[in-house]
């Protein structure tokens, strides 16, 4: 059996779902593990991260580099949408 351990820390669901669809599209396996806690309303995301995602190693730097990519993709269309704003 694969040991898997915790490769990154997500920012909020949206990065959850479409991490989930990416990995399970490249067929790497993986867990997604949420840090709500329903009887503390969210407070444990709120100081930790939405949640993380666990892996292999061997599918560490994959999974960090498809990361970078959607933080950047995700950043390009924040940016558009930000353009011909003036203070």
């Amino acid at each position: 059996m694969t040991e898997y351990k915790k490769i990154l820390v997500l920012d909020n669901e949206i990065e959850a779902n479409i991490m989930e669809d990416i990995l399970q599209e490249r067929e790497i396996p993986h867990i997604i593990q949420s840090y709500h806690v329903p009887g503390y309303d969210g407070v444990f995301q709120f100081h930790m991260g939405w949640g993380h995602i666990e892996a292999s190693q061997e599918h560490r730097e994959e999974i960090l580099k498809i990361y970078e990519d959607v933080k950047k993709s995700s950043g390009d269309k924040n940016q558009k949408k930000g353009e011909g704003k003036q203070d």
